[in-house]
């Protein structure tokens, strides 16, 4: 992981379902049908995917210029944002960046428009930078609360964990975050909740393992266990191929701890890559790479197709660095998220 990557607060850091599945309803032909009706129609061309929670790219609205929600949505055909990051405000109380209000300020202004327009929210607790409430909460009760206090202001219907750094590696704080989840949707029937981890090309390591073996221990029903397949450092082949390798180990660590199908362990993961350069020298992760995963995605139904971020869904010709504002590679503005939102689960 690196220390400025896609959940490091740069400008912090100075200062820090189930959706539901559309049918397809194909009409039966009769064999009765008079010869002239049967003649082959030209098939209509397949419509952008977009809108379902399965595509929810990152946005942080407190980094990186963030563009204005509902102009993302206008040009993308995107519907749902995963808002991040809620952090401890200090201690057990939940605050964006550990310091702007849930309620009156411009993140529930930026929540409503986006569902004045049509879409709807998945909010993103942890990162990399920060106070995290797996931490500053001391048990798993006190967690599910804080967290509890983050659903009843925006009424969520859908909730990440993005678990890093020293939540991640602590054993202890790996299992509050797994039994206050439980608590979570035991209190929340229907929602639907991820957690999001760091991977190696292979998949998770042994302390992403070690934490899908926790839930599957405690009976947490998650419905997505997601990996960010980026800042690998060195692994041979395309980003788009190191992404599917990790996939296929997440798929095959779920299935194991959970005891699933491979086809209901692919339902049961996600993945939220990072667009353009990322945060290791030399590693860049391109429009092609997302359309490999992409490809992957609807071969295989999985939970969610995300990315980090929304914020640097452009070049950097404007000024700027690939680091918050703008990619690092030549595009047009919004070119990985109109990727991501053709796809609908």
């Amino acid at each position: 992981m690196s220390h400025t990557h896609r959940r490091t607060v740069t400008a912090l850091a100075a200062a820090a379902v189930l959706a539901t599945t559309a049918s397809l309803a194909l009409a039966a032909q009769s064999s009765a049908a008079p010869p002239e009706t049967t003649a082959k129609t030209p098939e209509a061309p397949t419509a952008k995917a977009s809108g379902t929670i399965h595509a929810a790219p990152y946005e942080y609205l407190g980094w990186g210029s963030p563009q204005k929600p509902t102009d993302v949505m206008a040009a993308t055909g995107v519907k749902w944002f995963t808002l991040a990051f809620i952090l401890s405000d200090g201690g057990c109380n939940p605050a964006w960046d550990g310091s702007r209000p849930l309620k009156g300020g411009s993140d529930e202004s930026a929540i409503k428009s986006i569902r004045g327009a049509g879409g709807d929210i998945v909010v993103s607790v942890g990162g990399w930078s920060g106070a995290k409430l797996g931490e500053k909460c001391t048990s798993a009760t006190a967690l599910a609360g804080a967290y509890q206090k983050v659903i009843d202001a925006y009424k969520l219907k859908a909730f990440d964990i993005d678990i890093e750094d020293t939540e991640f590696s602590n054993a202890t704080v790996r299992q509050r975050v797994v039994d206050a989840l439980k608590i979570v949707k035991q209190k929340n029937p229907g929602i639907v909740t991820y957690v999001t981890m760091g991977t190696t090309p292979s998949g998770p390591d042994a302390t992403g393992k070690d934490l899908i073996k926790r839930g599957a221990a405690a009976g947490l029903d998650n419905d997505a266990w997601v990996i960010m397949p980026f800042d690998f450092g060195s692994h041979s082949g395309s980003m788009g191929d190191a992404s599917v390798s990790a996939m296929e180990g997440l798929k095959s660590a779920v299935k194991s701890a959970y005891g699933y199908s491979d086809a209901d362990a692919y339902k049961r993961i996600g993945v939220s890559s990072m667009n353009g350069k990322t945060d290791v020298a030399g590693e860049t992760v391109t429009t092609n790479d997302f359309k490999q995963i992409l490809a992957y995605a609807k071969q295989h139904h999985i939970a969610r197709f995300s990315f980090w971020a929304v914020n640097r869904d452009r070049d950097c010709s404007g000024g700027g660095s690939a680091g918050d504002s703008c990619s690092g590679v030549s595009q047009a503005p919004y070119d990985f998220t109109k990727i991501v939102a053709q796809y609908g689960g």
